[in-house]
Protein backbone atom coordinates (compact mmCIF):
# COMPACT_ATOMS: atom_id res chain seq x y z
CA UNK A 1 0.00 0.00 0.00
CA UNK A 2 1.16 3.31 -0.75
CA UNK A 3 0.19 6.82 0.96
CA UNK A 4 0.47 9.84 -1.12
CA UNK A 5 -1.23 13.43 -1.77
CA UNK A 6 -3.92 13.50 -3.95
CA UNK A 7 -3.60 15.09 -7.30
CA UNK A 8 -6.52 16.31 -9.59
CA UNK A 9 -6.56 13.09 -11.61
CA UNK A 10 -7.78 11.20 -8.37
CA UNK A 11 -10.69 13.54 -8.35
CA UNK A 12 -13.81 11.50 -9.77
CA UNK A 13 -12.49 8.00 -7.12
CA UNK A 14 -12.14 10.74 -4.41
CA UNK A 15 -15.57 11.67 -5.02
CA UNK A 16 -17.34 8.08 -5.00
CA UNK A 17 -15.58 7.71 -1.97
CA UNK A 18 -17.23 10.92 -0.46
CA UNK A 19 -20.51 9.64 -1.66
CA UNK A 20 -19.71 6.32 0.61
CA UNK A 21 -18.88 8.43 3.67
CA UNK A 22 -21.91 10.91 3.02
CA UNK A 23 -24.31 8.90 2.66
CA UNK A 24 -23.63 7.14 6.15
CA UNK A 25 -23.14 10.55 7.71
CA UNK A 26 -26.74 11.86 9.19
CA UNK A 27 -25.45 15.54 8.38
CA UNK A 28 -24.38 15.54 4.50
CA UNK A 29 -25.26 14.15 1.42
CA UNK A 30 -23.78 12.81 -1.67
CA UNK A 31 -23.57 15.88 -4.10
CA UNK A 32 -20.86 14.82 -6.98
CA UNK A 33 -20.04 18.29 -8.37
CA UNK A 34 -19.48 19.97 -4.33
CA UNK A 35 -17.34 17.54 -3.69
CA UNK A 36 -15.49 17.60 -7.06
CA UNK A 37 -15.31 21.46 -6.40
CA UNK A 38 -14.32 20.79 -2.98
CA UNK A 39 -11.49 18.31 -3.47
CA UNK A 40 -9.77 20.64 -6.63
CA UNK A 41 -10.10 23.66 -4.31
CA UNK A 42 -8.06 21.71 -1.54
CA UNK A 43 -5.85 19.84 -4.01
CA UNK A 44 -4.62 23.24 -5.73
CA UNK A 45 -3.77 25.41 -2.81
CA UNK A 46 -1.98 23.31 0.19
CA UNK A 47 -1.79 26.23 2.54
CA UNK A 48 -5.63 25.09 2.40
CA UNK A 49 -4.66 21.73 3.62
CA UNK A 50 -3.83 18.07 2.75
CA UNK A 51 -5.67 15.38 0.91
CA UNK A 52 -3.71 12.28 1.67
CA UNK A 53 -5.17 8.94 -0.51
CA UNK A 54 -4.23 5.02 -0.20
CA UNK A 55 -3.63 3.20 -3.02
CA UNK A 56 -3.25 -0.36 -3.46
CA UNK A 57 -2.36 -1.86 -6.91
CA UNK A 58 -2.90 1.04 -8.41
CA UNK A 59 -6.56 1.46 -7.10
CA UNK A 60 -7.52 4.19 -4.84
CA UNK A 61 -8.87 2.86 -1.34
CA UNK A 62 -9.11 5.38 1.28
CA UNK A 63 -8.40 9.06 2.25
CA UNK A 64 -8.44 11.69 4.51
CA UNK A 65 -8.23 15.19 4.14
CA UNK A 66 -6.72 17.94 6.78
CA UNK A 67 -7.73 21.53 6.94
CA UNK A 68 -5.76 24.35 7.98
CA UNK A 69 -6.53 27.22 10.16
CA UNK A 70 -5.38 29.45 13.34
CA UNK A 71 -6.37 28.75 16.57
CA UNK A 72 -6.74 31.85 19.00
CA UNK A 73 -6.52 29.34 22.24
CA UNK A 74 -3.40 28.15 21.15
CA UNK A 75 -1.61 30.93 19.31
CA UNK A 76 -0.89 28.76 16.45
CA UNK A 77 -1.56 26.49 13.86
CA UNK A 78 -4.17 23.57 13.83
CA UNK A 79 -5.96 21.13 11.33
CA UNK A 80 -9.28 19.97 11.22
CA UNK A 81 -9.57 16.51 9.87
CA UNK A 82 -12.50 16.70 7.69
CA UNK A 83 -12.84 13.49 5.64
CA UNK A 84 -12.04 10.64 5.91
CA UNK A 85 -13.10 6.93 4.22
CA UNK A 86 -11.67 3.75 3.41
CA UNK A 87 -13.61 1.83 0.46
CA UNK A 88 -15.67 -0.98 2.07
CA UNK A 89 -13.83 -4.12 0.63
CA UNK A 90 -10.70 -2.53 2.28
CA UNK A 91 -11.72 -1.86 5.89
CA UNK A 92 -10.33 -3.75 8.86
CA UNK A 93 -7.10 -4.34 6.91
CA UNK A 94 -5.31 -1.00 8.79
CA UNK A 95 -5.48 1.14 5.64
CA UNK A 96 -7.71 3.41 7.77
CA UNK A 97 -4.83 3.31 11.01
CA UNK A 98 -1.95 3.98 8.20
CA UNK A 99 -4.02 7.07 6.48
CA UNK A 100 -4.69 8.68 10.23
CA UNK A 101 -0.80 8.33 11.29
CA UNK A 102 0.35 9.57 8.10
CA UNK A 103 -1.98 12.37 8.51
CA UNK A 104 -1.14 12.95 12.24
CA UNK A 105 2.22 13.13 11.59
CA UNK A 106 1.94 15.67 8.91
CA UNK A 107 -0.29 17.79 10.80
CA UNK A 108 2.84 17.70 13.55
CA UNK A 109 5.51 18.87 11.15
CA UNK A 110 3.43 21.38 9.38
CA UNK A 111 3.69 23.01 12.99
CA UNK A 112 0.04 22.27 13.96
CA UNK A 113 -0.92 22.07 17.68
CA UNK A 114 -4.17 20.11 17.73
CA UNK A 115 -6.29 18.30 15.22
CA UNK A 116 -10.08 17.99 15.64
CA UNK A 117 -12.75 15.97 13.86
CA UNK A 118 -16.40 15.57 13.73
CA UNK A 119 -18.11 12.34 13.80
CA UNK A 120 -22.03 10.91 13.63
CA UNK A 121 -22.49 10.27 17.61
CA UNK A 122 -24.25 7.15 16.92
CA UNK A 123 -21.01 5.95 14.75
CA UNK A 124 -19.37 4.09 18.05
CA UNK A 125 -17.48 2.37 15.56
CA UNK A 126 -15.20 5.43 14.43
CA UNK A 127 -15.60 6.69 17.84
CA UNK A 128 -13.27 3.89 19.32
CA UNK A 129 -11.30 3.90 16.25
CA UNK A 130 -10.24 7.43 17.06
CA UNK A 131 -10.02 6.84 20.39
CA UNK A 132 -7.76 3.99 19.30
CA UNK A 133 -5.26 6.51 17.75
CA UNK A 134 -5.08 9.35 20.70
CA UNK A 135 -8.17 11.58 20.25
CA UNK A 136 -10.71 12.24 23.17
CA UNK A 137 -14.08 13.64 23.71
CA UNK A 138 -14.35 17.53 23.94
CA UNK A 139 -16.27 19.29 26.49
CA UNK A 140 -17.63 21.54 23.72
CA UNK A 141 -20.49 20.25 21.41
CA UNK A 142 -20.63 21.49 17.58
CA UNK A 143 -23.56 23.90 16.71
CA UNK A 144 -23.70 24.80 12.69
CA UNK A 145 -25.45 27.31 10.62
CA UNK A 146 -25.84 26.45 7.11
CA UNK A 147 -25.34 29.91 4.71
CA UNK A 148 -26.48 27.74 1.58
CA UNK A 149 -29.77 27.47 -0.09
Amino acid sequence: MQITPANPSDIPVLCDLLGILFSQEADFKPNYEAQSRGLARIISSPEIGLILIARQDNQIIGMINLLFTISTALGDRVALLEDMVVSPNARGSGVGSCLLEQAIQFAHLKGCKRITLLTDSTNESAQRFYQKHGFGFSAMIPLRLSLSE
